[in-house]
């Protein structure tokens, strides 16, 4: 496993892994009061199939996908509906959601299930399965895994790249996962590769997770599976999709285009665990991997939490806090979103919790721009966001737009390393969606 080249640009923030390194997973309370939005993931809104009253099974579909590019919601416990409401999620947008109080009995938990033999499926069973169990991905972006693996027409896999870089700092859930679930991983790896027939496979690492590249490559050799590991250099954004792909292949996405258009379908190696357990053991998307950390925690712990879990549950699994936060993070502290209702329901793209001090966030007041340059030897993009900052700023769209607006991956890098903490992510996310709207 020789370290690669990495990508061009990029930026070394603190890891703060150490916070939950010593740990292992483990399995979160249930909610006596689950919260689930019909909202997780990119495209249409399920179509709710309950009413306040109905009784509810674990498992049960509440939420019907609605057109190509959606995704199905079931309930992560068993109870009664008591309301359908309205919910700001963790990265901002307003959301219908289903309030399940919990009472009756589980089918699953408790219960020993046997794996069936998927290689026994046929593929286009498979794909349904993946489809019906609302599996999206869980990197962060949960585009629905259906659709990413349903090739289209004259379309060929080239590479099928898993992304278990997790470069985010204090984020470890992916990591526990390699630590803890080696064998159901590959399993999924094999599983999606049935439907897309890639020529090449590889799993993309950080030197910063080598016990869990070992232990990935011992038990690719033992099981004699056809799957690299590519140890990649410690950087951020290394596990931004088209990073990763530059890093591994040395192929850049044309401006604008999907990763299929070079041959490369890239998924979260999280995605590929929720794969396996939609197709061999048929459970749907009800439960994830949550890291909660940051300095204002008293115990920071990766958790198995069920989607729909209110955050201040999660809060006393950990101890409650040390000191106030600060701030409280959806996600990564780079590309995460701040947010201030602790009774925010955790949702299929929920990674990580943070709870940050003082200290931990950077406070300093905007200045005007000294045209450093740093902000263009940081962005791993190429571009050059100052120029894009000052196109946004007098109201320019068009022009940002010519200057590569919507090539940013809004990572944060030009803002991290910004010496007057000029906001230029912030910024470039409110002129995209300005765009998208247009």
């Amino acid at each position: 496993m020789k370290t690669m080249a990495t990508f061009k640009g990029g930026i070394h923030p603190p890891g703060k892994k150490d916070l939950t390194v010593s740990g292992s997973i483990e399995t979160a309370a249930l909610p006596n009061k689950a919260i689930i939005p019909l909202v997780q993931h990119i495209g249409a809104p399920a179509e709710c199939l309950v009413k306040p009253g109905d009784i509810i099974e674990e498992e049960q579909l509440i939420g019907q996908a609605q057109g190509f590019i959606s995704a199905n919601i079931h309930s992560p416990i068993p109870g009664k509906v008591i309301e359908i409401t309205q919910v700001y999620l963790g990265h901002g947008p307003l959301a219908d959601a289903v309030v399940i109080e919990l009472e009756g009995s589980f089918k699953r938990l408790g219960n020993a299930s046997e794996p069936k033999n998927w290689k026994e499926i046929p593929n286009d069973e498979i794909l349904n399965k993946i489809k019906s169990s609302g599996i999206v991905g869980l990197g962060g972006a949960t585009f629905p895994s259906h659709v990413k693996f349903s090739l289209p027409p004259g379309k060929v896999c080239e590479n099928f790249i898993i992304n278990a870089v997790e470069c985010e700092s204090y984020l470890n859930s992916d990591n526990f996962m390699m630590l803890e679930h080696p064998d159901e991983i590959l399993q999924g790896i094999e599983i999606i590769s049935t439907l897309i027939k890639p020529k090449k496979v590889i799993i993309g690492i950080e030197a910063n997770k080598l016990k869990a590249a070992k232990l990935l490559k011992k038990r690719i050799a033992e099981l004699n599976l056809d799957i690299q590991i590519a140890l990649l250099k410690v950087k951020y954004p290394q596990g931004a999709e088209k990073n990763l792909i530059k890093a591994i292949i040395g192929k850049e996405v044309p401006s604008g285009k999907l990763p299929l258009e070079i041959g490369v379908i890239n998924t979260n190696v999280s995605t590929c665990f929720a794969v396996y357990e939609a197709v061999a053991l048929d459970k749907p998307l009800v439960e994830r991997i949550v890291t909660m950390s940051g300095e204002a925690l008293r115990n920071p712990k990766v958790l198995k939490v069920r989607i729909g879990t209110p955050i201040s549950e999660l809060i006393e699994e950990c101890g409650g806090f040390k000191e106030k936060p600060f701030k409280v993070v959806s996600g990564g502290p780079m590309m995460g979103t701040s947010f201030f209702d602790l009774n925010t329901p955790v949702i299929k793209s929920t990674s990580g919790i943070l709870f940050l001090t003082e200290k931990e966030i950077n406070q300093d007041k905007m200045d005007s721009c000294v045209s450093c340059g740093k902000c263009i030897t940081a962005c791993p993009m190429g571009l050059n966001p100052t120029t894009i900052y000052k196109a946004l700023d007098f109201e320019l769209l068009p022009e940002a737009l010519n200057t590569g607006l919507m090539d940013c991956v809004e990572c944060g890098s030009c803002s991290y390393v910004c010496p007057s903490n000029i906001p230029l992510v912030s910024l470039f996310k409110v002129g995209r969606n300005e765009a998208r709207k247009k």
